[in-house]
């Protein structure tokens, strides 16, 4: 039962990989999830059970999609790309990517902002590799900040008691050095398409500040924070900062109603639910076990917390960050010390930096730089990731331990 378990997950994880066809993530994980109950793998009260735990937490990330591709309708993303320069374009899209990541999710950097990244560079006859790649590595690493910044963290912070602005306090150390590795390492591997190497044009004009999505935005982050002591779950937040952009948007025609049913990527929803089951079946036929063994005695200790972010960092890379976080939670049991949970974190956040498969996020990334006419460089990428990922987990891992 454990191999059929097992074989269903890689089934699910390579159809969402290889997309044969353009076919949603769902085509495979849904009927996966069925035959998981079927079969018996899991009874059916307990992938119910899965399925409503997961609930919130998928909900708060199509809010968030809706929410991403609102602040695109409202000319976020086209005024960003219009701050960008020649001059200091890379630290330019570093600093806008990291912010992006943090405060509107991985998925916002991912494809609204490398296009724009991309249509910039070749605005300005500049190499676009070095921002481009800058976006697919601060899509997972720039994720570390805030519980809304990836699903995965979504997914940690309801096995810790920690409220949002605990959760970005200790977090806000970890992900400053991790930046600061990724800055450095990065500008390194891309040194010689920094430099210029034929006379450029102007920069070209600015777009208008587009000041009240700025605002709801804003506010909206600052309700993440309000609402997580008083207990209110984080998508309502989002929800409301949804229906202020949205009907804005819809009136003056920015968007439409399908449209923003389409930005929910409500199948992409149904995928992480179906996930959850096969995850909860496979964890629930012997692999939990094996992985508790492995993280389950580690101890909070500075060892303890990086050979957690090493653990999760490889797993990342074997099976994906998403089921990685599922099964990783569940090994460490009902009451993990939160420390610990957020090691996790940084290695399931840093770790797909390694490898295409890593994150479905960088996977996204590769189609958004072919339909932008850039194939990435898979050698490239891997050099990328060999120089900035284990410096990252380990000065991440080390900051944590400094701060917790």
């Amino acid at each position: 039962m454990t191999v059929l378990a097992v074989g269903l997950l890689i089934a699910v994880l390579v159809v969402a990989v290889a997309r044969p066809r353009g076919l949603p993530e769902a085509t495979a994980a849904v009927p996966a999830a069925a035959v998981v109950v079927v079969v018996g793998l899991l009874s059916p009260g307990a992938a119910w059970e899965e399925i409503v735990e997961l609930g919130p937490t998928v909900g708060f990330l199509a809010a968030v999609l809706v929410l991403a591709h609102l602040a695109d309708a409202e000319g976020v993303f086209t005024w960003a790309g219009s701050l960008l320069r020649r001059e200091g374009l890379f630290g330019r899209v570093f600093g806008i990517a990291a912010v992006t990541t943090a405060v509107l999710s991985l998925d916002a950097t991912v494809v609204l902002l490398t296009p724009v990244v991309v249509r910039a560079a070749k605005r300005l006859r500049v190499a676009a590799a070095p921002a481009a790649y800058a976006c697919a590595h601060l899509a997972n690493s720039a994720s570390l900040l805030l519980p809304v910044s990836n699903l995965t963290n979504l997914l940690a912070v309801g096995a810790t008691d920690l409220s949002f602005l605990r959760f970005a306090a200790l977090m806000t150390l970890p992900w400053l050095a991790v930046l600061a590795v990724e800055y450095v390492g990065l500008r390194w591997v891309f040194r010689r398409d920094l430099r210029p190497s034929e006379p450029l044009p102007d920069d070209g004009p600015r777009e208008p500040v587009p000041a009240f999505a700025l605002v709801v935005l804003a506010l909206t982050l600052v309700g993440f924070g309000v609402a997580s002591p008083l207990g209110v779950e984080p998508v309502w937040v989002a929800v409301g900062g949804v229906v202020v952009l949205g009907v804005r948007s819809v009136i003056a025609r920015r968007t439409s109603v399908p449209r923003l049913v389409g930005a929910a990527s409500p199948l992409f929803c149904l995928f992480v639910l179906a996930l959850g089951v096969v995850v909860a079946a496979v964890g629930a036929q012997g692999l939990g076990g094996l992985l508790g063994s492995l993280v389950g005695g580690l101890g909070t200790g500075l060892g303890g917390l990086l050979a957690v972010a090493a653990i999760a960092a490889v797993l990342a890379n074997v099976v994906n960050n998403l089921p990685a976080t599922l099964l990783l939670l569940a090994a460490l049991g009902p009451a993990p010390a939160p420390v610990v949970v957020l090691a996790m974190l940084i290695g399931v956040g840093v770790g797909p930096n390694l490898t295409y498969v890593g994150s479905l996020a960088t996977l996204l990334w590769r189609r958004v730089m072919l339909a932008e006419g850039v194939a990435p460089s898979l050698s490239r990428f891997t050099v990328a990731g060999l120089v900035t990922t284990p410096a990252a987990l380990v000065v991440g891992t080390v900051a944590l331990w400094a701060v917790a």
